[in-house]
Formats: structure tokens, sequence, C-alpha cells
């Protein structure tokens, strides 16, 4: 599914099967978050939690089947995930999101101290990149890494904080 999906979305992260469960097998190491999203008994989508920080931990990687993309299964996944991290005391979780395809308008200039801010205020999805999926979720962006995998590749880093002062929550009985 790791490989399957990234190569749907033009990425080969994961080129061979051994270097696919190579990931998995990292993803459900101790003390890592590792969860599953199934639909009729069938695995659709998984997403990983790694310590990056004390306190702040880096989601890798996040997958949904290209099928069931754009249904909601990822923001489900996501929540999960999020729950659980703030149980174990995690305040914010971290992730790189990857533009090597050009899905984004930071892939088209070249990147420097000067328009670097400028840069990413004004960022633009061109081509379905998954930024916008996380921008949804609460998550933002703090900052990129120009060229990180190539020229005009940009690695885009996102953040967000789990635990608000003053933020609603929701009792049950």
């Amino acid at each position: 599914m790791l490989k399957k999906s990234f190569l749907d979305a033009g990425n080969e992260s994961w080129g061979d099967i051994k270097n696919a469960i190579e990931e998995v097998e990292e993803c459900i190491e101790h003390p890592n978050i590792c969860l599953g999203i199934c639909l009729d008994d069938k695995l659709i989508g998984w997403t990983g939690l790694r310590p990056m920080y004390d306190k702040t931990w880096e989601l890798h990687p996040m997958v949904i089947k290209t099928e069931y993309q754009g249904k909601g299964f990822g923001k489900v996944l996501l929540r999960e995930l999020e729950t659980r991290a703030k149980s174990r005391g995690i305040i914010g979780i971290a992730l790189g999101t990857d533009d090597e395809y050009q899905k984004t308008s930071l892939s088209m200039i070249d990147i420097n101290e000067r328009n670097i801010f400028d840069e990413i205020g004004n960022i633009k999805n061109v081509n379905n990149h998954p930024y916008e999926f996380y921008k949804k979720c609460g998550y933002m962006i703090v900052g990129i890494i120009p060229n990180a995998n190539g020229k005009r590749k940009p690695d885009i880093w996102m953040w967000q904080i789990l635990a608000r002062k003053n933020s609603p929550t929701i009792a049950s009985t």
C-alpha cells in the first residue's frame, strides 16, 4: 500500500518493496505510534508518529489508498493519531511534505533569502499537493527546505499544536 499509493501520486520514495517493508517495520517499533484504518475489513490507510523532540513528534508516513483519498478517511485517521499523541503528553506534531513534482508554486521558482517568506506566504496548490489537506486539518507551514530533494524540489514543513489553553472539549456520558 505504501509503495503503490506514493507511486500513484508520482512519488518514488519507496522505490522497491524492501524499502517499503523497512519503513513499515520502523513505524511499528516502540515507542512509535502506528494506526491503520479499515473499511469492510480491508486496510485502506495507515499512519505513524515517531519521536522528533521530547514533546513534538513527527508524522511519518501517512498513506491512504488512492481510490479512498478525498473521502474523509485521512482526516479520521489523523484525528485519532492526534488523540493518541495527546494521551502520551505530546503537545505538537510536525511533518514534512515534499514537493518533488511541481505540485505547488514553491517548486516553480528559485527560493532564496530575499523571497523565501513571501513565497511561503503566497503558496499556491497547483496540482493536488497534500499540504492543503494538512492545512484544512489545522496544520500550518512553519518553513521549507528549498532544494531538499534537488533543484526546485522543496520539503514543506508543517506543524500543529495539540494542547491549547481554553480550547473547547467534548464531554461524554
